[in-house]
């Protein structure tokens, strides 16, 4: 049946003969439409609220807010560097450890597991998701904290004390353990998008890897991750994201001190932890206008790594990187 003009086919002629058809298209289509626009009126409200709720910091300080390290509430002197610096830090700590270990238990899943073994592991990956960030918190200040003052800290301070980042006393909480800790939140998000990504690699690829007699762990190497780089890159980006932003957790093992300091076993503080911890004590009206700047920082911060994320994982080259790289082996096998 050939199509109208319009692309619908035979949908005007439904419209004519039954027009209720034609309202509850038109009032599905507005329903919606008007359940997306919500959710972007609600962003914008929160970003314009911030930005009201802060306009008095913003006058008073200026772009000096985000240099200075200076943060007296009895002096109304206020810079948001040290938990910049926190925050930053204690999340590419996490960055760096849940990123090398996600793709790798990534790889094992998808590629080397056996089925009754990767289904049930998985599970168990997912749902470390699904545990309340108090309860890392409580785990962490009682569990890992202690772990790493006594197993951890004193081998690195021997081996690697002569480095900065290893030096100075460890009293079981500070950017290290936030760190760790970080990572063990943001491992499932890691390593369960990379695993879908991973298998999402057509079968062709491997097993054009496999007739040119390569082995399992080449084909993953140089084939099947370098095809899905681009999204596991914005998986690791989605993760950092969450952990920007992570608060009650990070605020019960991250020693809560707003100084910068070149040791990991520092205390510190992030921008999530200081407006939970002194949001209720803001006496004065700048007090309170720099803590919700604090708050449109990191709103901005999350955004931005939220939607470089997205727009990776959802960029159309998969197929495009898998080919060059199956293209570049195909030569080089050639070529010896």
């Amino acid at each position: 049946m050939a199509a109208s003009a319009n692309g619908l086919g035979d949908a005007p002629r439904s419209y004519a003969t039954r027009p209720h058809i034609f309202l509850l298209d038109r009032s599905f289509a507005i329903a919606v439409n008007a359940a997306a626009g919500i959710f972007v009126v609600l962003v914008l409200g929160l970003f314009a609220m911030l930005v009201h709720g802060s306009w008095e910091s913003l006058h008073a300080f200026g772009l000096r807010f985000l240099v200075s390290s200076t943060w007296n509430p009895v002096t109304s002197t206020f810079g948001a560097l040290p938990f910049v610096y926190g925050t930053v830090v204690s999340s590419l700590i996490a960055l760096l450890i849940a990123g090398i270990l996600g793709v790798l238990a990534a790889a094992y899943l998808a590629e080397f597991a056996p089925r009754f073994i990767a289904a049930p592991l998985s599970f168990l990956i997912e749902m470390l998701a699904a545990v309340p960030s108090v309860v890392f918190g409580l785990w962490g200040l009682f569990v890992l904290a202690p772990f790493l003052r006594t197993y951890v800290a004193p081998p690195l301070q021997a081996h690697l004390g002569w480095l900065p980042i290893f030096a100075g006393p460890y009293y079981g909480v500070g950017l290290f353990t936030a760190g760790i800790l970080l990572a063990i939140m943001i491992f499932p998000t890691v390593a369960a998008i990379t695993r879908d990504l991973i298998r999402a690699v057509p079968s062709e690829m491997r097993e054009g890897s496999y007739a040119l007699g390569a082995t399992r762990w080449e084909t993953v190497r140089r084939v099947v991750l370098p095809a899905a780089g681009s999204g596991i890159f914005g998986a690791c980006v989605l993760a950092l994201g969450r952990a920007l932003g992570e608060t009650i957790a990070v605020t019960m093992v991250i020693g809560n001190r707003a100084v910068i300091a070149a040791s990991l076993f520092a205390p510190s503080y992030t921008l999530s932890s200081v407006v939970a911890n002194e949001f209720t004590e803001a006496t004065t009206s700048v007090y309170l206008s720099a803590l919700v700047e604090l708050g449109l920082i990191l709103f901005l911060i999350s955004v931005v790594v939220n939607g470089l994320a997205r727009l990776l994982i959802w960029k159309p080259q998969l197929l495009a990187n898998g080919s060059r790289v199956l293209t570049w082996t195909l030569r080089r096998r050639a070529g010896a």
